[in-house]
């Protein structure tokens, strides 16, 4: 089965410190025993770097350029990465069926590629963001066993 990484769960696996940081790591290892494969998506990845190039008092993990490109190529090398297929009809079909606005155009970005790519479940700290979504399931890192 193949599962899609949110950007928090990438952002948890390379920020040791953080106390979801465990987590991250043990899910993924859990999983990759599972044989299960891992995906990024473009947009994860945007949002990855979004976050670890923002500075620490933005609630970011205020990363060099440098040391961002180090971490996502890291992860590049543990995850596949998605094709960039078109996705702006399948996102525009997602944010009108959902009514989503805002902010969380953003996770629907991620619920279209996954529609398109036909994966059926994303690994990810925030299940909220993703409950409206009929077509996929959200896991929650701690209950991967």
């Amino acid at each position: 089965m193949a599962i899609l990484l949110d950007a928090n769960v990438l952002l948890r696996l390379v920020q040791k410190r953080h106390s979801h940081s465990a987590l991250a790591a043990h899910a993924t290892n859990t999983l990759d025993a599972r044989n299960e494969t891992m995906l990024m998506a473009h947009q994860s990845m945007v949002e990855f770097w979004a976050v670890a190039t923002r500075p620490l008092t933005a609630n970011g993990l205020g990363l060099t350029i440098e040391d961002a490109e180090f971490e996502l190529d890291g992860l590049k090398k543990l995850f596949r990465v998605l094709p960039e297929l078109p996705l702006h009809e399948e996102w525009q079909r997602v944010v009108v069926k959902y009514q989503v606005s805002g902010k969380s155009v953003h996770d629907a970005r991620l619920v279209a590629a996954m529609k398109v790519h036909r994966i059926g479940e994303i690994l990810t700290f925030n299940m909220q963001d993703f409950v409206r979504y009929t077509e996929i399931s959200a896991l929650d890192p701690a209950n991967v066993s």
